[in-house]
């Protein structure tokens, strides 16, 4: 039965870490809505985790998009102009762009660029006992440390998603336009666009961005805050916040994605 014993070992193991994340995604979510929350100190962790996770991001994620555009955009313009489906360029991007690669590489960018970096902070503010200063300065170390990060990374990955999407569409119908592909007028194309976005669209972009986003940065503040005294932890804390936040990824994006196309 030793077996038996150790899968029940891992399942509760696993089910205490989720739960334990969950419990920090909900009680940042909680406490945002208070005002008293919201003290100077937090703002500012607030706005700096907004600068350096969406805005400093900005340009590559752009790159990407610029890529994607360019790549798949024009594939899918060619493509269904051959076939004569032309009208169907509206459901097929939507369905390709903005539905699962948008939200998918934009948070494999944010995760691989912003989730070490907090574990990496949060743990060497930990080993260096800086989180116990702020606790015995009457300091919420979560409202300083965790609320703000988590609430930041999710919108910075909302926002970047959005602008992933534009600039794809964007640099995709300029180049099949220079391509000669039947792009259509620029009118056309969006409407094209526009008319394919269902409600059902829009919330899967929304909990493709926000749960994700607010999951790995709970999974990256949990492992940084877990390191122990000695600082080789951080390294190995790091990791385990990047390979658990892009498995987490992957579920939440195919959970999703089921209940969407169901």
């Amino acid at each position: 039965m030793h077996w038996l014993a150790a899968i029940g070992e891992i399942v509760v193991r696993r089910w205490k870490k989720i739960s334990d994340v969950a419990g920090v995604v909900w009680t940042a979510l909680v406490m945002a809505f208070k005002r008293s929350s919201w003290p100077r100190t937090t703002v500012d962790v607030f706005a700096r985790q907004i600068l350096f996770t969406g805005i400093e991001a900005c340009r590559f994620v752009s790159l990407v998009a610029l890529m994607v555009g360019i790549s798949i955009v024009v594939q899918m313009q060619v493509f269904l102009a051959k076939v004569g489906e032309s009208a169907l360029l509206g459901p097929v991007l939507v369905m390709v762009i903005v539905r699962e690669a948008a939200p998918l590489l934009v948070n494999f960018i944010v995760i691989g660029r912003s989730g070490p970096a907090i574990a990496a902070e949060l743990g060497n503010m930990k080993i260096a006992g800086q989180v116990h200063v702020l606790d015995a300065q009457g300091i919420d170390p979560f409202l300083y440390l965790v609320m703000p990060r988590v609430l930041g990374f999710a919108i910075s990955v909302f926002c970047l998603t959005i602008l992933f999407i534009v600039v794809s569409f964007f640099s995709g119908y300029i180049s099949g336009a220079l391509l000669g592909a039947n792009t259509g007028t620029p009118g056309h194309f969006v409407k094209s666009v526009f008319s394919a976005i269902r409600p059902a669209d829009v919330l899967n972009v929304m909990v493709k961005t926000f749960v994700p986003g607010a999951v790995a940065s709970a999974i990256c503040c949990l492992e940084g805050l877990s390191v122990g005294t000695s600082i080789t932890d951080v390294p190995q804390a790091t990791t385990r916040a990047v390979v658990q936040s892009v498995t987490a990824l992957f579920i939440i994006s195919a959970v999703v994605s089921v209940v969407t196309y169901m």
